[in-house]
């Protein structure tokens, strides 16, 4: 993540196959894996499944990417452990390592990017004892509108021209504030992690809201670093503890937490549709105050792994309680309370040292309760013509109970290693599927949900046959999958002229759908200071039933390749962990879409990353620097949040990273 940082967690992870973002300006993103994502593919934090507004395509991941560590991703189904959110995948930022005994230190990060003139740091410190430590953290990063390599785009045919290629209103500024401190004995060791993310950023103001021309362009230009209306403030408040308790041949961990997730959308008020002309000064709701999101989170989770005789047993439960309200003059999705509970066996059998079996079986419970919401401004009645209150969504009660499992086989010889896993998944509806009811501004869309939605479920296969010498390491993973009951949002024929401004009318729907495809990695190093290396992943989705029988799922990914070259000196004097690297990324065209989408062209991509670290003062500083897209190149990306508008990415971009490092003498640590 050191050499290939980006402006999110997940723009940094990207670079590995089978992983890609909807992308939302310079510094939100969130995941795909292998083209699915949103409310398919969780995010757990430490154990806690990481719950904000996921199901926004606009809605970035409110993670510190300074305070990760290290991150497991699972392709395919991981939902026998994680719960049923994780149909197509999980990001498994997994807990820090403790500070090692005795230590006291810390390091200090800093950033700086040339296209939108970040400038970052986050600083971190610790300090343990033999059995009790502490950790701090904190993150600031303040950057401008970002850069592309275009001085005209159109907006729904409405041409727009760009001051100096900068994106206007694209701004923003991140702060982080992390603390954990635990006790760590021989057979108990419990810690507790306390962590508030804050954003505020911009949206590109000439793509959002009702009016694309109603944009103050003088206002915008006067400065690259401020943030005018629209924008959004997110703040992200977490508990998590852990611990472990090690009793026999019983270890047995528990994970709880609490999550606050508060994102306000601000924008100047336009009225459509039957809203008044003028906003009223009655309305408790500040004019500015577009939409507003509160979540509040309960998480549990337990489990406990024993061995018993060839079997290496598993036995867990995740439990979790949301309470989501809502505010703001506009409508999408109503407040709702969320309970869910779920158990699962997971069961590995050795039958050789060559050989490893495992299964798995989970059940899950969930309750879903919307609540009805008026509109606050009268509309006429389509019974009598009288004004009335338009109920948006009624108050609705579903509950969802599903049985799944999964087999596989883990099987080694000489140097081949094969990997065969088959399952069934499932996830329920969520509340914009079920009862979204308005304009997303975002979109230029008027979004309804279905209320009669059937759970999702999911079959899957996954094979992984790798091949390891001295000097190649080669790895396939293919995968088929069959959605019976595919969960979509399907844009119709129709127009909202009475309560969405005459925007395109967007239904969820369900459908059958077949997705395969796969990834292949091979690493070629002939000698110890030079490697070669091709990452390559390939897509492909169809919808066999619906109105969009024939077309494939929004937002797929076109197939893509990555060629790279590192040459890593082996004597370089007082430098150490010397490298170049260069990464050369063909994609191909995407002429595989769902309407409103649109055919996006291939494109080729050359990045280079290279960095050091050297002594300082008894330290190892590190010092990093990246050229991404080193010819500035112009391309779109099909999954980006702004590919409607035909927006293409990032243009040029210099970054230099610099790690710090620092300890204290062992003489002013207190032995307890």
């Amino acid at each position: 993540m050191q050499q290939h940082l980006g402006g999110s967690l997940m723009q940094s992870l990207q670079r590995l196959p089978g992983v890609k973002t909807i992308g939302i300006g310079s510094g939100q993103s969130k995941p795909l894996i292998r083209g699915l994502g949103f409310n398919r593919v969780i995010v757990l934090d430490k154990g806690i499944k990481h719950e904000g507004q996921q199901w926004g395509a606009d809605h970035g991941l409110e993670i510190d990417q300074f305070s990760v560590d290290e991150v497991e991703i699972l392709k395919g189904p991981a939902s026998f452990v994680f719960g049923s959110d994780a149909i197509g995948g999980a990001i498994n930022i997994k807990r820090p390592p403790p500070p090692a005994p005795h230590s006291f230190g810390g390091d200090i990060n800093l950033i700086g990017k040339t296209n939108n003139a970040l400038l970052g740091t986050s600083v971190n410190l610790f300090k343990r004892t033999n059995k009790w430590f502490a950790t701090g953290r904190f993150t600031l990063q303040d950057y401008g509108d970002y850069k592309v390599p275009t001085d005209r785009l159109y907006v729904y045919d409405f041409a727009v021209d760009l001051h100096q290629n900068y994106l206007r209103n694209t701004a923003g500024r991140e702060t982080g504030l992390h603390f954990s401190t635990g006790y760590l004995g021989d057979t108990f060791r419990s810690t507790f992690y306390v962590s508030n993310t804050y954003s505020k950023s911009g949206f590109f103001a000439n793509a959002h809201g009702l009016e694309p021309r109603r944009v103050d362009a003088a206002l915008h230009d006067r400065s690259s670093r401020d943030i005018q209306t629209p924008f959004q403030k997110v703040n992200h408040f977490k508990v998590i503890n852990h611990t472990e308790i090690r009793l026999a041949n019983h270890q047995l961990e528990i994970e709880s937490g609490f999550q606050n997730n508060f994102r306000q959308e601000y924008n100047n008020y336009v009225n459509h549709g039957y809203m008044p002309a003028i906003y009223p000064d009655s309305l408790n709701i500040p004019k500015n105050l577009e939409r507003e999101f509160d979540k509040n989170v309960y998480s549990l989770n337990a489990k406990d792994a024993f061995q018993l005789g060839n079997h290496e047993l598993q036995l867990g439960m995740n439990a979790e309680i949301q309470n989501n309200n809502i505010n703001g003059w506009s409508f999408l999705v109503p407040a709702f309370d969320q309970k869910s509970l779920g158990a699962y066996v997971y069961d590995k059998l050795w039958i050789s040292d060559r050989l490893l079996l495992h299964g798995a079986v989970r059940y899950d419970h969930i309750d879903l309760n919307l609540y009805r919401y008026e509109d606050w401004f009268q509309s006429p009645s389509s019974e009598n013509g009288a004004p009335s209150y338009l109920v948006r969504a009624d108050n609705m009660n579903r509950s969802f109970n599903s049985l799944t499992g999964s087999v596989g086989l883990n099987y080694n010889i000489s140097q081949w290693e094969l990997k065969a896993n088959i399952g069934k998944s499932f996830r329920a509806p969520i509340a914009k599927e079920l009862s979204a009811n308005g304009v997303n501004y975002h979109y230029f869309s008027y979004e309804k949900g279905n209320p009669n939605l059937s759970p999702e479920e999911s079959y899957q296969a996954d094979l992984g046959v790798v091949f390891s010498s001295t000097k190649l390491r080669a790895e396939a993973s293919p995968f088929f999958n069959y959605f019976p009951n595919y969960i979509y949002l399907n844009p119709t024929s129709d127009h909202d002229y009475f309560y969405g401004a005459g925007n395109q009318v967007f239904e969820y729907s369900q459908a059958r759908v077949i997705r395969y495809g796969g990834e292949l990695q091979v690493k070629y190093q002939p000698w110890e200071n030079l490697s070669a290396e091709m990452l390559g992943e390939y897509i492909y989705a169809k919808q066999l039933s619906g109105d969009k029988t024939g077309y494939t799922l929004p937002f797929s990914p076109p197939a893509s390749a990555l060629f790279n070259i590192t040459y890593k000196p082996i004597h370089t004097g007082v430098l150490h962990h010397t490298y170049l690297s260069v990464d050369y990324r063909i994609t191909a065209t995407q002429n595989n879409i769902v309407p409103p989408e649109k055919k996006t062209e291939g494109y080729s991509l050359v990045n280079v990353q290279a960095g050091t670290s050297f002594p300082f003062q008894n330290n190892n500083i590190q010092l990093s620097l990246q050229v991404q897209n080193l010819f500035d190149t112009k391309y779109l990306n099909h999954t980006s949040f702004y590919r409607l508008i035909g927006l293409p990415e990032q243009g040029r971009n210099l970054v230099l990273s610099l790690k710090i490092p620092f300890h204290f003498s062992k003489s002013h640590i207190t032995e307890n």
